[in-house]
């Protein structure tokens, strides 16, 4: 049986906090504003993951309420969702995910992206797919006043 979900983060820029995507740290003048570290990927990608087995989304597991995921990094985050979708029988068939940010070019990180998130996944390299892309300075990305990610997941139920 396969499950599609769909996974939809946006954070805003500030100084004064690291740059964290795809659990990798991108040098660059400001970092994304959030409860965790506002991993905008990775949020997208669970996002996806979780709705594709309609299990809501990451506020409903890691409420942003919650001190404990104060300032949490979200690959450990990324971990749980994943042993939550193994416990329910899937695991992932391919993810396509595209990062939306005017500035810094992300080119240079976008292969250890992918690697980061196929290890926590559980998944081969060649089932993830990380783009990025600008908005022609359109729109509060093109602005530089936030970065947003989407990403499409194909969910497999195991043994399939």
């Amino acid at each position: 049986m396969f499950r599609i979900g769909h996974g939809y983060d946006v954070h805003r820029l500030t100084e004064g906090r690291k740059l964290i995507l795809g659990g990798v740290e991108i040098p660059h003048t400001h970092g994304l504003l959030g409860h965790s570290d506002a991993d905008v990927l990775i949020h997208a990608v669970m996002d996806a993951m979780l709705g594709a087995l309609a299990l809501g989304d990451i506020g409903h597991l890691f409420p942003d309420t919650d001190d404990a995921y104060k300032g949490a990094d979200s690959m450990k985050l990324f971990a749980e969702v994943c042993r939550v979708v193994d416990e329910k029988g899937y695991k992932p068939g391919n993810m396509d995910a595209t990062v939306i940010a005017q500035a810094p070019k992300l080119a240079p990180h976008i292969d250890t992206m992918r690697e980061n998130i196929a290890k926590t996944a559980g998944c081969d390299v060649s089932q993830v797919s990380v783009k990025a892309t600008t908005e022609e300075k359109l729109g509060f990305t093109g602005e530089k006043l936030g970065i947003s990610a989407h990403c499409v997941v194909l969910m497999v139920k195991k043994g399939e």
